[in-house]
């Protein structure tokens, strides 16, 4: 019998950087992460600890320490998940006025994704997400200076055209059963 992991959910990342103050004031200028502690690490350099949710002590973990020897890509992405495309266009305005380096805009069908770098070329995805399913991936150009509703019909459009549509509330019905996670009710 082959036993279920607990529930385990993604809450912070931690990263090797070159110079802390430069990603801790990305972060919390780009992001609006606050810093919630901050330290000397066993090694002599620092740590600083920043989050953006009242719940979460620190969803980000920055460490002094990161060389050239370390190599570039130690990680894909930090994903930060948004609560509406609305949220998402504002983001791309700060982004935009950040000078922040944008590698693309893309339409999943079940999110709307941001992908770019802070300071030491780290991809960040921030994302929302859509109210359907579709199966991944799927990766279509998206303009976040079109209208909100411009983006739905877009979005609707697409999702409607693909054979693995569903609601999402069907999906996470189906990833709950498939997790072994009984819905409250």
């Amino acid at each position: 019998m082959t036993l279920a992991p607990p529930n385990a959910q993604f809450r912070h990342v931690g990263l090797y950087v070159r110079d802390i103050d430069a990603m801790a004031g990305f972060y919390q200028r780009v992001l609006g992460m606050v810093v919630t502690d901050s330290g000397p690490t066993e090694r002599g350099g620092r740590i600083m600890f920043l989050s953006r949710s009242p719940l979460e002590h620190h969803q980000l973990v920055l460490v002094e320490g990161r060389n050239d020897a370390m190599g570039v890509g130690l990680i894909n992405q930090l994903s930060f998940r948004l609560d509406s495309l609305k949220d998402l266009q504002r983001f791309n305005a700060i982004i935009k006025a950040e000078g922040v380096r944008v590698d693309r805009t893309m339409n999943h069908g079940n999110a709307w994704s941001i992908y770019c770098f802070d300071p030491e070329d780290n991809r960040i995805e921030l994302y929302a997400g859509s109210p359907w399913y579709i199966a991944q991936p799927c990766a279509e150009p998206l303009d976040l200076e079109e209208a909100e509703e411009t983006i739905l019909a877009k979005t609707d459009a697409l999702v409607r055209a693909d054979p693995t549509f569903m609601p999402k509330e069907e999906w996470a019905r189906r990833q709950a059963e498939a997790v072994g996670i009984t819905p409250a009710e």
